[in-house]
C-alpha cells in the first residue's frame, strides 16, 4: 500500500534516536536491550505498528522528553522484531512520512506522543523537472566514480519522478553532518528540498572527481613500479643465471657486514641498523639513496674500537724526541710524564697542550714526533682562517652536500680513535654571521664533555676522550678564556745563535743538501760561515729564514757543479759573503756610539723578541710631550707616567731648575711603521728622559726592559727570554730586568747567561745610574 493512503493514528509510542536521522522511505535497524523492547511490541499490538522517531537537539534532561527532541521527525512502521545473539534484538524499521510532534501525553511506562503529519504538494514544473533530470544526472556520475548505491535503489532512480521522494533518497545516499540531514528532514517544501539536496550533491561530485583524478595517477605510478619491479627481479633472476651480483644488493650486503664489524655502541649500532633498512627501500636512483649510503659509510668507518697501542718505552721515547728537536725541555718532560703515567694506568684522557712561541721554532713539527714518540697515528688539522662553526661540528643531514666537521672526518681517515691530533694555527680562527669555530672547539677540547662529543652529521655521540690533542699558537691574546682555559699552555721561546747552530749542523743542512742534489759530494759548512749566515743574513726566533738562506747557498753550489766549476768542499766566511752579496742586518748596538736621549729597550713581538730604541729630544715650546711611533694606549700611559717620574724626582738626577718650563718634550721609538704597545718599555723612557735633560749619554750596550710606577718602582714584565735572546743577538753587553724576574733565569741558555751581565732593578734611580 503507498505511504501516502496509510491511516496513520493520532498517537504514537515516541523512541528518540541516538546517532542518527530517519527518513522516509528509509528502511533501517536498531538494536535493543529487552527493556526497551515494550515500545515496539506495543505499537505492533496497539498501533498498527507505527511508532515515531525523533532526532536529540540536545541531552535529555529531566522528564520532558519533548524539549530535546526536534518538533520534526519521522513515523516509522515496524517491519520485524528478531532475537540476536547476546540476548539483544534486532527491530527493522521503514521510514513512512514526516510528522509534527503537539504535546507528550505519557512518560511511562514508554512515551507517547499527539503528532500531526506533514503533508507535502508537489506543483510539478520545468523547474521541478529540471531538478530532477539533474539530480539523476549527478547521481549515474558518481556512480561512474565508483560510488555505488544498493541494486533497489539503482532500480527505482530512473523511474522516480516525485521531487520529494528523490529528495529524500539522494539526501541518505550523500555523506552529510546530522546537523544538515535534520535541516532536510525540516525542509517540509519538495522543491527547496531538492535544491539544497542538489547543492550537496554537486560538491560530493566534485570531490568524487578530485578523488578519481589522484586515484587514476596513482594507478598510473603504481603500475610503472609494479612495471620496474617485474623488470628488476627478472634482471636478478638473469644476474643470478649468469653468476653475478646486484650492485645494489652488493651495496647493502657490504654495508650490513661493516656495521657488524664495527663494534659500534649498541644505541648507535640501532640506528645503523635503522638507516640501512631505510636505504634498502630507497629507489637507486633517487637522489636520497646517495645520501643515505654516504651516511652508512661513516658510521661503518668510524674507529669506534680502533685502538694504536701505545708505546710506553720511556727511554725510546726520549730518544725519538732528542732525535727530531734540539733541545726544547719542558715540552719533552711533559710528553715523558704523560707515558710514565700512562703506562701506571691503563685508561687516562687525552691532555689538551697547547704550543706557544714565535713562527719557525717547530711547534707544528713538534706533534709529529709526539706522535712517533707514542707510537700513535698523526693527524694534523689547519684552523687558520676557519670562520664556519660547521667546519668543527659538520653539516647537518638536512642540508645538500653535508659531510662532518673536520675532527671527525680526520680521525675517519686515520681509522684510529686515539691519534695524536693537532690543530695548528689556533690563533687565527674567526668568526662572522655562520656560527663562532672557537665555541665550537670548546666541547672538543674539555676532557669532562668530549667523551660524547656529537658531530652534527653523525648526530651520535662519539669518544674523543682518547685523543690526545696539540694546539699551537703565534700569541695567546687572540684565544678566548673559556678556550685558553681548558689547554695546557708550554711556550716555546726563540732559539740563540749556538742553539741555531746545533739545529743546523744536525737537521737542516743535511736534509737541504738531500733536497739539492748534492749528496754525492756534500759541502760541510764552517763554524764561522754557519755563525756569518746567522747572525749577517737572518735575524728571527725561529730557523725558518736560516733553513731558506742555508738552501740558497746550496742552490748556487749546485749550479756552479752544473757548470763544471770546481766544489768548494767548505762554505767559510767569504763563501758565504761571496754567494750572498752584502750582510742584511748588523748589530745594532755595536754599530753605533752613545749618545744622548737613546736608550736601548727591548720589545716582545709575536715574531719572538727584538731590541727597541728610545729616543727623547726637546724643544723651544709650550710645555708638552710629543709621541711618535705608532704607539699603543698602553705604552702612551707609560711615556707620561715616566714624564711626571721623572719631573718629581728632577733634583734627585741633577736635572737643572726650570729645564721644564718653555720646553716641548718629544720622545720616539724608530721603526714608525710597526705598531708598538705594552707597558715594558717604562724604565728605558725614564732613562732616556734623564740622559737627555741632564745632557749625559747612555751607553747603547746597555739593554734594559721593566715596567714603571708613578713612585719609580719596576714591575716585573712578560717574555723575557725572548727579550734576551734578542739582546744577545744585537750585540748587547749587560741587561737590566726587574728583581722579580729573577727566576726567569733558568729558561735562558747557559751559554747566553755567560756571555750576558746581569743586573736586577727595583727602583728606576738603578737603572739610570747604571745607563748614565
Amino acid at each position: 500500500m503507498p505511504h501516502n493512503e496509510l491511516t496513520i493514528p493520532a498517537i504514537l509510542p515516541l523512541y528518540p534516536l541516538k546517532d542518527m536521522v530517519a527518513f522516509p522511505y528509509m528502511v533501517f535497524p536498531l538494536y535493543l536491550d529487552e527493556p526497551e523492547l515494550a515500545l515496539f511490541r506495543a505499537a505492533q499490538d496497539q498501533y498498527d505498528g507505527f511508532v515515531a522517531v525523533s532526532f536529540p537537539r540536545k541531552e535529555p534532561q529531566g522528564s520532558d522528553i519533548l524539549s530535546t527532541l526536534h518538533e520534526i521527525g519521522t513515523v516509522c512502521r515496524v517491519t520485524q522484531i528478531k532475537k540476536v545473539s547476546g540476548g539483544r534484538f534486532k527491530v527493522t524499521l521503514e521510514g513512512i512520512n514526516r510528522i509534527r510532534l503537539i504535546e507528550l501525553e505519557r512518560v511511562a511506562p514508554y512515551p507517547l506522543v499527539q503528532a500531526a503529519v506533514v503533508r507535502e504538494f508537489v506543483e510539478k514544473g520545468l523547474v521541478s523537472e529540471a531538478l530532477v533530470q539533474s539530480l539523476i544526472g549527478l547521481l549515474k556520475i558518481s556512480l561512474s566514480y565508483g560510488k555505488p548505491l544498493p541494486d533497489d535503489v539503482m532500480k527505482m532512480i530512473d523511474y522516480i519522478d516525485n521531487p520529494a521522494r528523490l529528495s529524500d533518497l539522494v539526501a541518505l545516499y550523500v555523506n552529510l553532518p546530522q546537523s544538515d540531514l535534520q535541516e532536510l528532514l525540516e525542509t517540509v517544501d519538495p522543491l527547496e528540498r531538492l535544491k539544497k539536496v542538489y547543492v550537496h550533491l554537486t560538491n560530493e561530485v566534485q570531490k568524487l572527481q578530485v578523488h578519481g583524478e589522484m586515484k587514476t595517477e596513482l594507478n598510473k605510478r603504481v603500475g610503472k613500479n609494479q612495471k620496474d619491479y617485474l623488470l628488476r627481479e627478472q634482471m636478478k633472476q638473469i644476474q643470478e643465471e649468469l653468476g653475478e651480483e646486484d650492485p645494489r644488493n652488493a651495496d647493502v650486503a657490504d654495508l650490513r657486514k661493516r656495521i657488524d664489524e664495527a663494534e659500534m655502541p649498541e644505541e648507535v649500532r640501532k640506528i645503523a641498523l635503522k638507516e640501512l633498512k631505510r636505504l634498502e627501500k630507497i629507489n637507486q636512483a633517487s637522489p636520497e639513496y646517495n645520501v643515505s649510503r654516504t651516511y652508512l659509510d661513516y658510521l661503518a668507518g668510524m674507529p669506534w674500537s680502533i685502538s694504536t697501542e701505545d708505546s710506553l718505552d720511556i727511554s725510546k721515547a726520549e730518544a725519538v724526541l732528542d732525535e727530531d728537536h734540539y733541545n726544547l725541555k719542558k715540552v719533552k718532560e711533559r710528553i715523558l710524564e704523560f707515558l710514565a703515567v700512562r703506562s701506571l694506568k691503563d685508561t687516562m684522557k687525552g691532555p689538551v697542550l697547547c704550543f706557544v712561541g714565535p713562527p719557525g721554532v717547530g711547534k707544528t713539527s713538534l706533534g709529529r714526533s709526539i706522535a712517533r714518540s707514542l707510537g700513535r697515528k698523526f693527524v694534523r688539522v689547519s684552523l687558520g682562517g676557519v670562520r664556519d662553526e660547521a667546519e668543527i661540528r659538520g653539516h647537518r643531514r638536512t642540508y645538500i652536500g653535508a659531510l662532518p666537521g673536520r675532527i671527525i672526518k680526520e680521525i675517519y681517515r686515520c681509522g684510529s680513535n686515539n691519534p695524536v691530533l693537532m690543530l695548528d694555527e689556533i690563533d687565527k680562527l674567526s668568526h662572522d654571521f655562520r656560527g663562532d669555530p672557537s665555541s665550537a672547539l670548546l666541547e672538543v677540547l674539555d676532557p669532562e664533555q668530549n667523551f660524547s662529543f656529537q658531530d652534527h652529521y653523525l648526530d651520535v655521540p662519539f669518544d674523543l676522550s682518547k685523543v690526545m690533542f696539540i694546539t699551537t699558537a703565534n700569541q695567546m691574546d687572540p684565544i678566548p678564556g673559556p678556550l685558553k682555559d681548558r689547554m695546557e699552555i708550554i711556550r716555546l721561546a726563540g732559539y740563540s745563535s749556538e742553539e741555531k747552530q746545533h739545529i743546523a749542523n744536525r737537521f737542516i743542512i743535511p736534509r737541504e743538501i738531500e733536497e739539492n742534489g748534492l749528496a754525492k759530494t756534500p759541502p760541510g759548512f764552517t763554524r764561522e760561515g754557519l755563525i756569518k749566515l746567522i747572525r749577517e743574513y737572518t735575524r728571527e726566533a725561529g730557523v725558518r729564514n736560516l733553513q731558506r738562506t742555508i738552501a740558497q747557498v746550496l742552490r748556487k753550489l749546485a749550479k756552479e757543479v752544473t757548470q763544471g766549476k770546481p766544489l768548494r768542499e767548505q762554505i767559510t766566511p767569504e763563501v758565504v759573503a761571496e754567494l750572498l752579496g752584502p750582510r742584511k742586518f748588523h748589530d745594532e748596538v755595536a754599530a753605533e756610539s752613545d749618545r744622548v736621549g737613546v736608550v736601548t729597550g727591548l720589545a716582545w713581538t709575536e715574531t719572538g723578541g727584538d731590541i727597541l730604541f728610545i729616543e727623547a729630544t726637546s724643544m723651544p715650546g709650550k710645555p708638552e710631550l710629543i709621541l711618535t711611533g705608532s704607539l699603543g694606549d698602553v705604552m702612551k700611559e707609560s711615556a707620561r707616567a715616566a714624564l711626571s717620574y721623572v719631573q718629581a724626582h728632577a733634583a734627585e738626577f741633577g736635572i737643572p731648575d726650570g729645564v721644564f718650563e718653555n720646553r716641548t718634550i718629544h720622545i720616539h721609538v724608530p721603526s714608525g711603521a710597526i705598531p708598538k704597545d705594552g707597558p715594558s718599555a717604562g724604565v728605558t723612557m725614564v732613562t732616556a728622559l734623564v740622559s737627555l735633560l741632564t745632557g749625559k749619554p747612555a751607553r747603547r750596550t746597555v739593554a734594559m726592559t721593566g715596567e714603571i710606577t708613578l713612585t719609580g718602582r719596576v714591575l716585573a714584565i712578560g717574555g723575557l727570554k725572548e727579550k734576551v735572546l734578542a739582546a744577545h743577538r744585537a750585540g748587547v753587553k749587560t741587561v737590566l730586568a726587574p728583581s722579580r724576574n729573577r727566576d726567569d733565569l733558568e729558561d735562558i741558555p747557559e751559554n747566553v747567561r755567560q756571555e750576558l751581565e746581569f743586573q736586577f732593578i727595583d727602583e728606576a734611580a738603578q737603572a739610570v745610574a747604571a745607563v748614565l
